[in-house]
């Protein structure tokens, strides 16, 4: 059964279109972007009360949120992920917390709430310079941790370089400069062959406002 990505247009939804590409797996990419009234339709919302993308439907599996579907797709085909119980599979899931967590929600999509989004969320420059406060001394662990370091864990590209390389893109759209050896490390990743298929299908259709 052909799996069925839904979601486009976003730095969230271009991590699981990813993760599909690396693992050379066919799909059918239902490319709705939020914030358009698609996700607000009986079809969509009879998958996710959310009303928030992506959603990978697998059969009878349904599975929200961009990290959970790039990890099951890593272990369903073999790749993007270490063995289970592994020390390479703690710092996995270290990496998955503290990207989704310091530099996703607590700081970069604060300034989405409040910047591009204010219309909706309101005005809030104290917590938009907190956010960005926040940014800048957060990735400081992510630099150190790298090094010059080629991929994020052991030796291999993981779902966790999907998911760092996916907040450096927003990072640097909203003005933040990173240092060289993380430039280095986005930019490597960027010229990946499936990042490049994934990037021109995700970003094929524009959000909402």
């Amino acid at each position: 059964m052909t799996l069925t990505l839904w979601g486009g247009a976003t730095g969230r939804t271009i991590r699981p279109h990813w993760a599909l590409h690396e693992l050379g797996v066919e799909y059918e990419a239902k490319l709705i972007g939020p914030r358009t009234g698609e996700t607000q339709t009986d079809e969509f919302r009879a998958l996710s009360i959310k009303e928030k993308v992506p959603v990978l439907v697998d059969g009878d599996l349904v599975l929200t949120e961009s990290a959970a579907i790039v990890t099951y797709l890593g272990d369903k085909f073999g790749g993007l992920t270490p063995a289970v119980g592994s020390v390479e599979r703690a710092r996995y899931n270290e990496w998955t917390s503290f990207i989704l967590m310091e530099l996703d929600a607590h700081t970069l999509y604060v300034l989405r709430k409040h910047g591009d989004l204010a219309a909706l969320y309101g005005e809030a420059p104290a917590a938009m310079q907190a956010a960005r406060d926040g940014f800048n001394k957060q990735v400081r662990w992510a630099e150190r941790r790298l090094g010059d370091a080629p991929f994020a864990v052991g030796d291999a590209f993981s779902g966790v370089d999907i998911l760092l390389t996916s907040c450096l893109d927003w990072a640097r759209a909203y003005g933040f400069g990173l240092s060289p050896a993380l430039e280095a490390y986005r930019e490597r990743h960027r010229e990946r062959p499936a990042y490049r298929s994934a990037a021109e299908l995700n970003y094929s259709i524009r959000p909402g406002a």
